[in-house]
């Protein structure tokens, strides 16, 4: 008998929309047969509501957990309770903000017994960090279960990862590509950076000085490096956070040339808009910016055409404090933005008014992340799959409340907004998990592997 089935009148699966039941056994996706046929026999039932849809839990592939050394940021309890509120039932953590930095193996070790201790809600799982002078650890890195390696192109905010100068990032892709590894990196250029319009001293306000400092020029310049870099080492390479879609030329003739090269962007990109952030609002701050409408309009199209690859959250908070939200100084302010457990909800509002299925956001936010990072047990409702599953009212409306959310500091740019679709239930191998859910499961193990 298996251990639970879940029976939908819609439900997301890799060829598209069914009506199943899906039934697991110890954790796994065990049989997956038509709503029609008889029932599969379980100890348990779960049937979704008429306006539900049973989706994959989805995998979000940057986010910044900070702990430890920075866990008044966001920690694993924290960060992961907002994760599974959210419908993500994996996180990959990114490198930097903890103390110390995911950059050799021990770095690791101390980063896995950091979220063990937490009682994760979701799986963790880990990239490494490259950085100078760290090229000898990066094999063992992989080795010990790093999903790839994250590199900055300027400087990251945080002493503890430097960025890599040309000749690091070539050392440091010739040896990830020695082993197959994958390197994800931060493109901006410092030199175009140091070279646009400097924000007033004495405090910048308004938005369009800080945007008008970030000028997408920087991130297509460092994106030239990291393609030129990839086709001399055969390195697989990923861009991270892309916001320039004047760079989207350069990715598909990179792509068309064979290169093994992937691209995410975010949820802030895909839904906020240069011309409505509120000057001094620094809660909007991020590094690229988000730009204009015009902008994102044709990061949707590179999407649907298939020339980005996945969307994801970049969840880089700070405590209150360092958003300077009285100043409202975009130049001293730490740019990241909170949206890890509202990912799911804005993407797929936006998405419902441009006419883009939900078959192809659940691609985008979750078997897509999992391949990139080598998660292959999940990502998708099928046979012998991890039973990681979010339950989705796509037509709810409702509105942010960020007192109501589980990240550490109620602070996010999607305050008030009203937004449609909402997770009403979450399951990390087939059991319930979320912090506000009747019944409670944390995440038995944290995840390492590749």
């Amino acid at each position: 008998m298996l251990d639970l089935v879940f029976r939908a009148a819609r439900a997301v699966l890799p060829g598209g929309e069914r009506a199943v039941q899906v039934g697991v056994a110890d954790g796994r996706i065990a049989a997956i047969v038509p709503l029609s046929a008889p029932p599969l026999a379980a100890a348990s039932a779960v049937t979704l509501a008429d306006d539900e849809v049973l989706l994959p839990g989805l995998v979000d592939a940057h986010v910044h957990v900070n702990e430890p050394g920075r866990t008044e940021w966001e920690g694993y309890a924290t960060a992961t309770a907002a994760a599974a509120a959210g419908g993500v039932t994996t996180i990959v953590d990114m490198p930097l903000n903890s103390i110390p930095a995911t950059v050799d193996v021990p770095s690791l070790a101390v980063k896995r017994a950091a979220a063990a201790a937490a009682q994760p809600w979701v799986d963790v799982a880990f990239w490494g960090g490259a950085v100078p002078g760290n090229a000898g650890e990066l094999r063992a890195l992989h080795d010990a279960g790093v999903v790839g390696f994250k590199c900055f192109l300027l400087p990251s905010g945080v002493d503890e990862f430097p960025p890599l100068d040309p000749a690091g990032l070539l050392e440091a892709m010739t040896e990830i590509a020695s082993f197959g590894g994958l390197l994800i990196a931060h493109a901006e250029d410092e030199a175009v950076l140091a070279a646009a319009p400097s924000l007033p001293t004495g405090g910048a306000r308004r938005y369009a000085d800080f945007v008008a400092s970030r000028p997408a020029a920087a991130e297509d310049s460092a994106i030239a490096l990291l393609l030129d870099t990839a086709r001399r080492t055969g390195c697989r390479t990923h861009i991270v956070h892309l916001s320039s879609a004047s760079a989207l030329p350069a990715i598909r003739a990179a792509r068309s040339a064979g290169l093994p090269l992937t691209v995410e962007t975010c949820p802030h990109y895909l839904t906020l808009r240069a011309e409505e952030v509120p000057d001094g609002a620094t809660q909007f701050k991020c590094c690229p910016p988000i730009r204009d409408d015009a902008n994102r309009s044709r990061l949707w199209d590179a999407l649907r055409a298939g020339d980005i690859d996945m969307v994801v959250s970049d969840h880089s908070p700070c405590t209150p404090e360092l958003k300077l939200l009285d100043a409202g100084d975009f130049a001293a302010a730490w740019g990241g933005v909170a949206s890890l457990q509202l990912s799911l909800p804005v993407v797929w509002t936006e998405a419902a008014k441009r006419g883009v299925p939900l078959t192809e956001v659940t691609r985008w936010m979750a078997s897509a992340p999992a391949a990139l990072t080598g998660l292959t047990d999940r990502g998708l409702i099928a046979v012998d799959r991890q039973a990681d599953l979010c339950v989705f009212a796509p037509d709810t409306t409702w509105t942010i409340d960020p007192a109501a959310l589980r990240h550490r500091h109620p602070v996010t740019p999607y305050a008030n907004r009203e937004v449609t679709g909402q997770v009403r239930a979450t399951y990390l191998r087939g059991a319930p998990t979320a912090p506000n859910a009747g019944a409670l499961t944390h995440a038995d193990s944290v995840t390492s592997a590749r």
